[in-house]
């Protein structure tokens, strides 16, 4: 049996079934660490002209998103990666990962930058293995233990 193809776009962050995607990205981080050490963009941050906003799916159902955007000129900052529990272990990850990497280059951006949290090993194993190295806190952000800074140049 033919298996759905997966898709990868930017779309609207507000829209009702990608906002309870967000709604679930929340719930698992705020299960992970105290609201001092969550830094989650709100829906309304992502809705914005210098953000993308990408969201997988497959026939139409929301598996998973990835965002960036511009904290500099040449340089964002990704947010809001995500794949549902059930949608996980197959590589959708690295998928929407390289979507984002695509999306920025397009744009010709030089550097992505995010945070993540030191209590979610896969997302820190995928992004070493793309590439990402440590840096310091950028923009915004102070030192947190809870926290660790990640950059690539594209």
């Amino acid at each position: 049996m033919h298996k759905p193809e997966i898709s990868i776009a930017p779309e609207d962050p507000r829209q009702p079934d990608v906002r309870q995607l967000i709604d679930l990205s929340d719930a698992h981080m705020q299960a992970l660490y105290p609201p001092d050490s969550n830094h989650l963009a709100a829906v309304e941050t992502l809705a914005v002209p210098d953000t993308v906003f990408l969201v997988a799916r497959r026939d139409g159902e929301v598996l998973g998103s990835i965002a960036f955007r511009l904290i500099a000129p040449g340089h964002t900052e990704m947010k809001r990666m995500f794949v549902r529990a059930d949608a996980r272990g197959h590589g959708l990850g690295r998928r929407l990962l390289d979507a984002l990497e695509d999306a920025a280059r397009d744009r010709r951006i030089a550097r992505i930058s995010l945070e993540t949290g030191i209590r979610q090993p896969e997302a820190i194993g995928l992004y070493r293995a793309a590439g990402y190295q440590e840096c310091p806190p950028f923009g915004d952000y102070a030192p947190d233990p809870l926290s660790l800074f990640l950059t690539k140049r594209l």
